[in-house]
């Protein structure tokens, strides 16, 4: 099958510009390819993340991760964790593991688009050009958005949107 399609715009260039701050990883680096232990082809662990810089305000982050070259219209969603408390700041190498044993207290990680509760690793078709994926911490103005683990990651994302003080990301790749 030919998967020749156009190439999709950065997900957060198409949403309202809010303010940015620093997301940074020991594990991804800005622009380069993704280690094979964050992918299906891996461990399938969640890489470490930690961010700094946040407006004063932010109450509670939500953190995702998002294939925008996913072959579907919707791009799609391999992480989403939602109602980390302000106090957060990073989030240690595996703490998308199902369980979400490494999440604090009221932190709760949502189904990916494959239906894989916490972290789903990097899997593009084989053959299809490098995928982009979207780490993305979220600073809301809000204790909690009200929702729960059944929420779907765009309910979630849709949600966060209008409670969304300040945004950062950090974009890697991975190709089979």
């Amino acid at each position: 099958m030919d998967l020749q399609r156009p190439v999709a715009p950065d997900p957060y260039s198409l949403l309202p510009a809010v303010a940015s701050f620093t997301l940074a990883s020991q594990d991804v680096a800005n622009g380069d390819r993704l280690d094979v232990a964050f992918t299906v082809d891996g461990e399938d662990v969640s890489p470490e993340l930690h961010w700094e810089g946040f407006p004063q305000g932010t109450r509670s982050f939500v953190v995702s991760c998002f294939d925008p070259d996913a072959p579907t219209p919707a791009g799609y969603w391999h992480w989403t964790v939602v109602n980390l408390p302000a106090t957060t700041t990073s989030l240690p190498r595996g703490a998308g593991s199902a369980d979400g044993a490494l999440l604090p207290d009221g932190a709760f990680q949502v189904r990916s688009d494959g239906g894989a509760v916490g972290w789903e690793g990097a899997g593009p078709p084989p053959g299809d050009r490098p995928h982009r994926y979207v780490f993305a911490v979220h600073a809301l103005d809000v204790d909690a958005l009200d929702l729960g683990p059944d929420a779907s990651a765009t309910v979630v994302a849709f949600n966060a949107l209008f409670h969304t003080l300040a945004r950062a990301t950090l974009t890697a790749t991975y190709s089979r």
